[in-house]
């Protein structure tokens, strides 16, 4: 039977999606865990797969045409068939109405569901795993895809399911070893932050009580007779997923961070989680020496630029992309939501260069002015936390975590990729984390958590020559740092005039959050780091 596929909301912002390109054409077989199609939302472009196999039957959008989330964006199905009845709108629920009213009643019986409301304790040696808050926005996940089944042993590390947030699809692993005993989510089926995902123990053990919502009902489980069946297909489907692109590495989300926090090269790890995936313990017991040698990555090529002619007397236009429309959207809320004042300051980058100079006659290192600011913002930032803090209405947000976003210039505009954790990073992790983030975005490679979270932001235009400039705040940070180029001056030094480095940052702040004397301590703080760089290990 045929089967809607719809316009995923891959962000919180997401009202609409565009097609930046098809993989895949009318007549084609398709594979679960294919790429169907690259999938431009507001934030970033984002490859989107298919979660079942067939024949592409119809295309609901044209590359290069947009669509409202929830949308038909394609249907497959078997060749030959007849879909002129589900062109018209959104997927229709399989089985009716009945069905469609059946799942409306499981949703509202997961928002009840919480660990705090269980009705019996939990029996020795059973884990009750609740769904995670796996974005800082996110209200209640939807389990996009089960890879174990009721019945199927579980390892620590074992990929369990999948879970789709308020931005994207992410990968979900079990830190637990044991049966799993119950689904609390249906596959495609939402619940809560913090409701009963999944129950975890022992074989045979009874926990039809564990997890019951205080209402009447709960989700049912799937039958045991498909774990056999299920399992066969899971495998070539995982297998696929992990083969559609070359350039991709399985790795769990846990994992993927605690390499970024180490600064370990996953292309060198070898995985021992389910299909070669990268888990936890593989990142913790990595071993440089143990690496295996990595298949050379192909170089990502900048993104092109929308080329302009100028004719006199002939006005043209281009339509505004989606991210494009969401930087005007957000640079505009920012400016008239909080009270930009701005403070500059004059750095003398002498002893900054000669630093640099050393530092890059080492083996195997090169960094940039850019890598030594964000290290020396980073940790200005430890001394200033006001300066990494958030406006929230009725309160002020102290972040715990500074995780520097630094702005990257793309064709279609701006984005911020954020680098997490920067204090703790030393100058190689900063200059390769920022190489491959540039790289990235400039060929829309971005992935949506990788462009959030941020508590500062950085904006440099000192290679364009600009000596001095103001920028916007990026929301919800309360300021951003602007950099601009060094440039060769007369200064006074020692009562004499000589010629000196002279470089001008300028800090916006958000007058709610950081006061004109906090803001003014943080810049001569991040002064004396740059002109004495040898204060950053004290």
């Amino acid at each position: 039977m045929a089967e809607v596929i719809t316009m995923p909301r891959l962000s919180d912002t997401m009202t609409e999606g565009k097609v930046a390109k098809w993989h895949k054409k009318v007549g084609d077989k398709v594979k679960e865990g294919d790429i169907l199609a690259e999938i431009e939302t507001d934030k970033a472009v984002q490859d989107f797969e298919s979660e079942i196999e067939g024949t592409l039957l119809y295309v609901g959008v044209e590359e290069g045409g947009a669509a409202a989330v929830d949308s038909v964006l394609a249907i497959i199905g078997n060749e030959g068939e007849d879909i002129s009845s589900l062109k018209g709108g959104s997927a229709p629920a399989a089985g009716g109405s009945e069905e469609k009213k059946s799942e409306e009643e499981v949703k509202t019986e997961n928002k009840e569901t919480s660990v705090e409301q269980a009705s019996s304790e939990v029996p020795a040696g059973v884990e009750v795993i609740t769904m995670p808050r796996l974005s800082d926005t996110m209200t209640e996940g939807k389990v996009a895809k089960w890879h174990k089944n009721v019945g199927d042993t579980v390892k620590e590390g074992d990929l369990l399911a999948e879970i789709e947030t308020d931005k994207a699809v992410q990968d979900f692993e079990s830190e637990f070893n044991g049966v799993l005993l119950k689904q609390g989510v249906e596959e495609n089926g939402a619940a809560p932050v913090d409701s009963v995902l999944a129950i975890i123990g022992p074989a045979g053990t009874d926990v039809s009580g564990v997890g019951a919502a205080k209402s009447s009902g709960t989700v049912s489980e799937k039958p045991a007779e498909q774990k056999s069946e299920v399992k066969a297909e899971d495998k070539p489907a995982a297998q696929a997923v992990s083969s559609s692109s070359t350039d991709r590495i399985a790795i769990s989300p846990l994992a993927k961070k605690i390499a970024q926090e180490k600064g370990v090269d996953i292309h060198g790890v070898q995985g021992s989680g389910e299909n070669g995936r990268i888990v936890k313990k593989d990142i913790e017991n990595y071993q440089p020496s143990q690496a295996k040698p990595a298949a050379s990555a192909p170089t990502a090529s900048p993104a092109a630029q929308v080329a302009l002619n100028f004719v006199q007397g002939e006005d043209t236009e281009t339509p505004n992309s989606q991210v494009r429309s969401i930087i005007a959207k957000r640079l505009a809320e920012s400016k008239f939501s909080a009270p930009h004042y701005y403070l500059m300051v004059e750095i003398n980058m002498d002893k900054a260069i000669e630093a640099r100079k050393e530092i890059n006659s080492l083996p195997d290192t090169k960094i940039s002015f850019n890598d030594m600011i964000i290290k020396a913002t980073a940790v200005a930032l430890r001394k200033h936390p006001q300066v990494n803090s958030s406006w929230a209405g009725d309160k002020i947000i102290h972040r715990g975590n500074i995780n520097i976003g630094v702005a990257v210039a793309i064709p279609d505009g701006l984005v911020v990729p954020v680098l997490k954790n920067t204090d703790q990073m030393n100058y190689n992790q900063i200059s390769a984390a920022v190489k491959d983030m540039a790289s990235r975005a400039k060929s829309k490679g971005l992935k949506a958590n990788e462009m959030e979270g941020s508590t500062f932001s950085i904006s440099n235009l000192g290679m364009f020559g600009i000596e001095t400039f103001t920028s916007i705040i990026n929301q919800p940070n309360s300021a951003i740092l602007s950099v601009g180029a060094i440039i060769e001056k007369p200064i006074v030094k020692n009562g004499e005039i000589v010629v000196g480095n002279i470089m001008k940052l300028s800090l916006a702040c958000d007058h709610r959050v950081v006061d004109g004397a906090t803001g003014a301590q943080f810049l001569q703080t991040l002064k004396t780091y740059l002109e004495s760089p040898l204060t950053l290990l004290l």
